[in-house]
């Protein structure tokens, strides 16, 4: 029995035998460090996973069986990795992987320079001087390159202030073109280390956030990320104020969904080409070995995730494997440390290696023939989002349900930023919806109020107003919840000497509020300090002053349609026309005519244009009532003609006018406008203090407004007051003009009729909703705010607050009936005239008496001296 069966064994034997020696093997080394009590590297995992995976599948080595000798160090032992490394050379291998840390690389390198085996590496490795190392190669992107794709970031964002948090001295290196760009870009550099001896980096973001620092780099691991992270959550700094941008490629792959929702701007690289459906396959059957692989904490990251490190470890496991099946007739021998025998084939090899191209995990993989180094690479930019709608393909749904690409950066054309703001710009609400934002105002009628209620109120309810009918219309289109709270020192914002800010500015500017919905003026300074919507109002700067006392109409108020002037000069004009009518009819000959016609022999003629009858007749044509007196010659009809149409124009000039100076009460009002104001010190004038009205005339260059804010400035205690209740107030006790927004005077002259606005608008601003510079709300509360204004709800709303009972006193003066106080100045007139008509007729009487007496006594005298001679 036993005979019949060692015929059967040798068969097996032989057939064995002949397979082995059919197939050939490639035997592979890889030395890791680890550290004593810890599990087996990720690197060491990917090692192991990517020959098994190149062994099933026969397509790539179908007569080639891929073998590995493994061996583990300890950290920074460059002796003992250069033994190991002795060891496997002896062993006969075709190409080192590992180790990672410089000092072992280097001695590993050094042995592999002198034995000329292919020494592969996929962590980043400080960049040798003399580049010498030709048998190395990196399949990490070089690190210049990587620094260039940083830059292209931050100077696509234009971020102008940058603060680089770094881990170790290796980040410096990996940023050095971004640490250079103050020097050719107007950009400033804040560089900032994270703590050595300890994880607690919350000292170090509170000082980040004391000094408003929005836009950080981190250059770290994605462990300390993952650490990181959590410490900027427990910071409050988790906000839509912030960007963070980490360099490590591994960001993708950590667990952020506690992050997800807090609106935190979130940007890194990724390196793993997971949009190929051929790399996802790869990705998930790594998923599933490691996840039925004994647990191991892998600090914040998703369970199962491929790394980076483990994804470039299988790209160059890969590697080796295609360029030796490429690669005929290279057999691997042993090779002795000490006897300094290279490798026979090893150029050859290496040469495989930098002509050839693959596509692995990693995108294309082109090596660089000079140095070995991977210099064209692309590089995924990705982005945290909130929502879970973007397209994923099958096997990686986790990867992008946290992470949206919006481009591509290439180490050749650069950065191709592929989806920015597109998602937000077509649905406004997507930012917004359902958070809760704090929203900070000021007391001022009628754009925020106390509710009049019998019963207590709370929280928004306690409010009433314009400005709260905004904030409600922008939240019914936006769909944000908001909390109103009232600015702590109820000032609206101002910038002091020192450059200091208050009121609701301030508070903006440390991100206590998420928007100021007030009657918040756009200015200059203020833009720079924080960002505004457009303007939800329009309006200007006027002057607030109590209605002058009106003054009746005199009773020779007759007289006021024109002025003094004009009646001196008709008086003058009405002799004038009368001494011309006087000396022409004087000179014309048809003017005298013969008082007997019954003789025409008669030498004796008349005229009738005598200098009173002259007088006579202007006065007449003025009065609109002729005379009996009429000129016959055509110079005479001449004059008449011309001075009638003169008293024509002037009646009817009179008349027009009359009525409403017969009527109308005349406001006597001591200032006009700003000049007015400006000209004079008796009426005190100012403005509420730090507010925007009080910026403008402090920042004026304009002369009449430099001499208004030196008076308001030489009285800052008495001329400029806390809000605007106070200076109304003022206006209605004392001699005292306020300066205000023109729609707050035209809200309470409706409501205060001693009130009234002065002059016209001294300039032309808006009210607009204001938010921290780089917030995401800005634009979009713009849009809302324009979709208001063209449903015509601002004005509705203004309508609604700013109408008010008016004044009716104002119409009634409209209809009065004249009094004698209007005309009491004719009946004057009348009665003068006829007192002086009476003393005229007795002077006239004494005058033909004494006149008639000296007849009759000369007529006596000629009597007597006749009858006596």
């Amino acid at each position: 029995m036993a005979k019949k069966k060692r015929p059967f064994l040798s068969l097996l034997y032989f057939m064995a035998e002949f397979w082995l020696s059919s197939q050939q093997v490639l035997r592979i080394g890889g030395i890791f460090e680890t550290l004593e009590n810890e599990p087996i590297s990720v690197e060491e995992m990917a090692f192991k996973f990517a020959v098994t995976s190149i062994n099933r599948n026969r397509t790539l080595m179908p007569n080639t069986t891929l073998t590995y000798d493994i061996q583990r160090i300890n950290l920074f032992d460059s002796f003992e990795a250069s033994r190991r490394a002795c060891d496997q050379l002896a062993l006969g291998v075709g190409a080192v992987f590992g180790p990672s840390h410089s000092s072992s690389v280097s001695a590993v390198q050094s042995i592999c320079n002198a034995l000329e085996v292919p020494h592969i590496q996929t962590r980043w490795k400080h960049p040798s001087v003399d580049n010498k190392d030709s048998f190395y190669i990196n399949l990490y992107p070089e690190y210049a390159s990587i620094s260039r794709a940083v830059l292209d970031i931050v100077q696509f964002y234009k971020w102008k202030t940058v603060t680089i948090v770094y881990e170790d001295a290796t980040g410096l290196i990996r940023l050095q073109e971004l640490i250079k760009a103050p020097s050719r870009y107007s950009i400033k550099i804040k560089i900032r280390q994270l703590p050595t001896g300890s994880k607690d980096a919350r000292p170090l973001l509170k000082e980040m956030k004391k000094g408003k620092e929005f836009y950080v780099i981190f250059d770290c691991s994605y462990q300390t990320s993952a650490d990181v992270l959590k410490q900027i959550l427990s910071m409050g700094m988790m906000t839509e104020y912030y960007h963070f941008f980490f360099t490590t490629m591994d960001l993708f792959s950590l667990d952020l969904e506690p992050y997800r929702y807090s609106g935190v701007n979130m940007t890194g690289f990724r390196l793993l080409n997971i949009d190929n459906a051929q790399v996802a396959a790869v990705v998930e059957r790594w998923a599933m070995e490691r996840m039925q692989a004994p647990s191991k904490s892998e600090g914040g990251m998703m369970e199962g995730m491929m790394t980076t490190e483990a994804a470039l470890m299988y790209d160059a496991v890969y590697m080796v494997a295609a360029a030796s099946q490429r690669a005929s007739q290279i057999t691997v021998s042993s090779l002795q440390c000490h006897r300094h025998k290279p490798w026979r084939f090893g150029s050859r090899f290496m040469n495989m290696f930098k002509d050839a191209q693959w596509n692995g995990l990693t995108g294309l993989i082109i090596i660089n023939k000079t140095d070995g180094l991977r210099k064209e690479f692309d590089l995924d930019v990705i982005s945290l989002k909130e929502d879970g709608m973007e397209k994923t393909i099958a096997g990686n749904s986790r990867l992008n349900k946290v992470w949206k690409k919006i481009g591509v950066w290439n180490s050749q054309t650069g950065l191709n930023l592929t989806d920015t703001n597109k998602d937000s710009s077509t649905n406004v609400t997507d930012s917004m919806a359902n958070r809760t934002l704090i929203v900070t105002t000021i007391l001022e009628n009628p754009y925020v109020m106390y509710k009049k209620s019998d019963k207590p109120l709370y929280g928004n309810d306690r409010f009433e107003g314009y400005c709260l009918d905004l904030l409600k219309e922008l939240s019914n289109i936006l769909g944000f919840a908001y909390e109103v709270k009232l600015v702590s020192d109820g000032k609206y914002g101002a910038q002091n000497d020192k450059g200091e800010w208050n009121g609701m500015v301030r508070e903006l500017i440390d991100h206590v509020a998420d928007l100021a919905v007030a009657p918040l003026t756009i200015t200059y300074v203020r833009e720079k300090v924080i960002d505004f919507s457009k303007p939800f109002m329009t309006l200007g700067i006027s002057i607030l002053y109590h209605k002058p006392n009106g003054t009746n109409p005199g009773v020779f108020s007759f007289l006021n349609p024109l002025s003094p002037d004009i009646w001196m000069y008709v008086l003058l004009a009405c002799l004038g026309v009368s001494c011309v009518l006087f000396v022409i009819a004087r000179f014309t000959p048809y003017e005298w005519y013969n008082p007997h016609p019954c003789n025409p022999d008669s030498d004796v003629v008349e005229n009738n244009f005598t200098l009173i009858n002259s007088v006579w007749f202007g006065v007449g044509a003025l009065m609109q009532q002729g005379s009996e007196l009429m000129p016959k010659a055509l110079s005479t009809r001449i004059v008449g003609g011309i001075w009638w149409f003169f008293t024509l124009i002037i009646i009817s000039s009179y008349t027009a006018n009359l009525a409403a100076f017969l009527t109308v009460e005349r406001m006597d009002s001591p200032i006009d406008s700003a000049d007015d104001l400006a000209k004079q010190t008796k009426i005190e004038y100012g403005a509420v203090r730090d507010g925007s009205t009080m910026t403008f005339f402090k920042k004026s260059k304009i002369s009449t407004y430099e001499k208004m804010w030196a008076f308001m400035s030489s009285r800052k205690n008495t001329a400029l007051v806390k809000n605007n209740r106070e200076g109304i107030q003022r206006v209605l006790t004392t001699d005292y003009a306020l300066l205000m927004e023109s729609t707050s005077i035209e809200y309470i002259s409706q409501r205060n009729c001693n009130l009234t606005q002065i002059g016209g608008l001294i300039d032309s601003k808006g009210y607009g909703v204001g938010t921290p510079i780089g917030s995401p709300y800005r634009d979009k509360v713009t849009i809302a705010i324009l979709q208001l204004q063209e449903e015509g709800k601002l004005h509705m709303m203004k309508e609604k607050w700013w109408r008010g009972n008016g004044c009716p006193e104002e119409d009634s003066k409209e209809a009065s009936a004249l009094g004698v106080e209007n005309i009491g100045g004719i009946f004057i007139v009348l009665a003068a005239g006829l007192v002086l008509s009476v003393f005229v007729a007795i002077g006239e009487f004494i005058y033909k008496s004494r006149k008639n007496l000296d007849i009759e006594e000369v007529s006596v005298g000629q009597c007597e001296w006749h009858n006596k001679y």
